[in-house]
């Protein structure tokens, strides 16, 4: 019979190598999901995998892997350095609504004010609205010694149903006939993220993303606070002997996390969504938590991590529309990811040994 033996050290082998066997795992029991459903399984793999990047039409799906990915990138990036200290964010849905409403806000109050200054303060409020509702579990962990799972995903239908109600009275569009949601934020230059170059799917939340992947790597790697964030997830006693202030670093690393959550929540909505609506959000929170761990929470790896995953939600759309697969199909198959991640990394720390069946 086979049984877990703990290894003495991690295996770096395994570290590296789990997220490929990862997405091979997935790829496999997805192929076999879909074979299921009724649809074939190496069309269906190929569909997802192959066709955004080298497909007859990938010269009109390669820019949005950047449009999907950006906003991935960005919430991952916050979430892992809490992760890396053992502070569990499971709110970003949440803080990226938020976000989205206190920088679509700025706009709305503005309008139809044009001026050169109102993106930027739209990006500045997207960040203290992400920010302010982050600091709402923090603070109750800091204060109150709560749990910051429970709190900051609670918060999230809190969010929702902020977002239901903006949607419905505060930013409703005037002009809009009764319908729910704001004005088109795509038809007002001054708010508008529009793209840097036509056709390339670069706008400012791609830019704030590689930025932040170059400003985590230096914190993480060169920076006296990225090694306090390391020793605290690795070695909490020690870190208290070095002189960390956990309590400080809660609220330091959920505020980070908050604030770019709500400015990806900014630029999504200033840019490819266009505006406020009841079902604004599109899960980009909860899906960061599985390219943060895909990507080993290493801002390299979340970069690349963010853009498969975009690459899976494009392919998705692809593979409903050429073969009439299901939403929901797409979604467990993306769920699939961090559930073999997660498996598989068991080999990190343990190793499988064939151990002799006890006497009767």
């Amino acid at each position: 019979m086979l049984k877990l033996e703990k290894r003495r050290q991690p295996s770096q082998v395994w570290a590296y190598l789990a997220p490929v066997v990862a997405v091979v795992a997935t790829m496999v029991v997805g192929g076999l999901l879909f074979a299921f459903l009724g649809k074939d399984p190496l069309l269906a793999i190929r569909t997802i995998f192959w066709d955004p990047l080298f497909g007859e039409f990938a010269f009109y799906y390669r820019p949005q892997m950047l449009v999907k990915g950006a906003p991935l990138v960005l919430i991952a990036i916050g979430l892992s350095l809490g992760f890396r200290a053992g502070i569990w964010n499971i709110g970003a849905e949440g803080q990226y609504i938020m976000g989205a409403i206190a920088g679509a806000g700025v706009a709305l109050a503005f309008y139809p004010l044009e001026a050169w200054w109102l993106f930027p303060l739209m990006v500045i409020c997207g960040a203290i609205g992400g920010l302010l509702w982050a600091m709402i579990p923090a603070a109750l962990r800091v204060i109150f010694g709560t749990n910051e799972i429970l709190v900051s995903l609670m918060l999230v239908y809190v969010a929702e149903q902020f977002l239901a109600s903006v949607s419905l009275g505060l930013l409703k569009n005037p002009e809009g006939y009764g319908f729910p949601g704001s004005r088109n934020l795509q038809q007002y230059p001054s708010a508008h993220n529009a793209e840097l170059i036509t056709g390339s799917g670069m706008h400012w939340g791609v830019v704030a993303a590689l930025i932040a992947v170059i400003m985590a790597y230096i914190l993480l790697n060169r920076h006296l606070l990225g090694f306090q964030i390391r020793l605290t997830g690795e070695a909490p006693r020690a870190a208290r002997f070095a002189g960390v202030k956990p309590k400080q670093l809660v609220l330091l690393c959920m505020g980070l996390a908050g604030a770019l959550a709500g400015m990806a929540g900014l630029f999504e909505v200033a840019g490819p969504s266009g505006r406020i609506s009841i079902d604004f959000n599109a899960g980009y929170g909860f899906t960061a938590i599985i390219v943060a761990f895909l990507g080993r929470l290493h801002p390299v790896g979340i970069l690349l991590a963010g853009l498969l995953m975009a690459l899976t939600y494009i392919g998705g759309e692809i593979a409903q529309s050429s073969m009439g697969l299901s939403s929901s199909a797409i979604q467990v198959f993306q769920g699939m990811l961090l559930f073999f991640l997660l498996m598989v990394d068991v080999l990190t720390n343990y190793r499988l040994k064939l151990a002799k069946a006890d006497a009767a």
